[in-house]
C-alpha cells in the first residue's frame, strides 16, 4: 500500500504538470494524425494487396505502434528537466521508494499514451477502419505494454545521459531502423526477401503484425503470442532498467 501511495503522489504531481502545458501531448499526437489524414488515402489502392478491405484498418495499428515507441521514447526529456531544477534530488531526500519515483511518471506516460490512442482510434473508425472491440482492446494493450517499455527506458537513458545533446542522437539512431524494419507504415512483404529476413530480427515489428492480426479479429494465432511475448519482455527489461538507474543513482 505503501508503495501505491507513493507512486500515485508521484503520478499526480506528474499529471498536473502535464494538464497546465499540455503542448507535448499535442505535439506527440499531431504526428500520427498527420500520417492517417495525409499518408492514408494513398494506402487505398494497395489495401486489397495487402489483404485488408480498408486501407485505415491497416494503417491505424501501424500508428498506435508508432504512438506507443516514438511518443514514449520522449518521455525522458522532461526529466532531465527536473533534474537539473532539482527536482530530482528533492525527492530522493524523502522515504520515497526509487521504484516509486519510476513508476509514477510511468503511470501518467500510459494515461498519456491511452488517451492518444484512443482518440487515434475514434478518428481511425470514422474514417472507415473496422475491427472487433475485442480486437481492439487487445491492440490498445499492446500498445501500452510498448509505450510503457519505451518510456521507462527513455527515463533510464535520461538518468544514464543527463543531456538532451546526447539523449536526442541516441534516440534518432534507434528510432530510424525501427521505422524502416517494423512495417509501421508499409508491409515488409513488399520488400525484397534481405530486407525481410532483417525486419525478423525487429522485435518492433512482430508486435506490430500482432497489433494489426488483433484489428482483423485474430486473437488467437501464432502472431499474437508472439507479439505479446515481446511486448511483455521488452517492458519487463525496460522497468527493470529504469528502477536499477534511479537505485543506482541514489547510491
Amino acid at each position: 500500500m505503501r508503495f501505491l501511495r507513493e507512486s500515485y503522489i508521484v503520478f499526480w504531481r506528474q499529471l498536473r504538470m502535464n494538464l497546465r502545458n499540455p503542448a507535448w501531448v499535442i505535439i506527440g499526437l499531431l504526428q500520427p494524425i498527420l500520417y492517417l489524414l495525409l499518408f492514408g488515402p494513398l494506402l487505398k489502392p494497395l489495401a486489397k494487396q495487402f489483404g485488408y478491405d480498408n486501407e485505415f484498418t491497416f494503417l491505424v495499428p501501424g500508428l498506435l505502434v508508432q504512438l506507443g515507441v516514438f511518443g514514449a521514447f520522449f518521455a525522458g526529456f522532461s526529466l532531465i528537466g527536473e533534474w537539473r531544477e532539482g527536482v530530482i534530488e528533492a525527492e530522493r531526500v524523502t522515504p520515497a521508494s526509487r521504484t516509486a519515483l519510476l513508476m509514477g511518471r510511468l503511470w501518467r506516460d500510459l494515461l498519456q499514451l491511452f488517451v492518444q490512442a484512443l482518440i487515434l482510434v475514434v478518428l481511425g473508425y470514422f474514417m472507415g477502419m473496422r475491427a472487433p472491440f475485442g480486437g481492439i482492446v487487445v491492440g490498445l494493450l499492446l500498445t501500452l505494454l510498448i509505450g510503457g517499455a519505451c518510456a521507462a527506458a527513455s527515463n533510464a537513458l535520461a538518468m544514464a545521459t543527463k543531456s538532451e545533446d546526447v539523449m536526442a542522437p541516441v534516440i534518432n539512431m534507434v528510432m530510424m531502423p525501427v521505422l524502416l524494419l517494423s512495417g509501421i507504415l508499409l508491409p515488409m512483404t513488399l520488400g525484397p526477401k534481405w530486407l525481410l529476413h532483417a525486419s525478423d530480427f525487429m522485435p518492433i515489428r512482430h508486435i506490430v503484425d500482432a497489433v494489426r492480426g488483433s484489428f482483423v479479429g485474430d486473437v488467437a494465432g501464432s502472431t499474437l503470442l508472439a507479439g505479446t511475448f515481446w511486448s511483455v519482455l521488452l517492458c519487463g527489461l525496460a522497468v527493470w532498467w529504469g528502477t536499477s538507474t534511479f537505485r543506482k543513482e541514489d547510491a
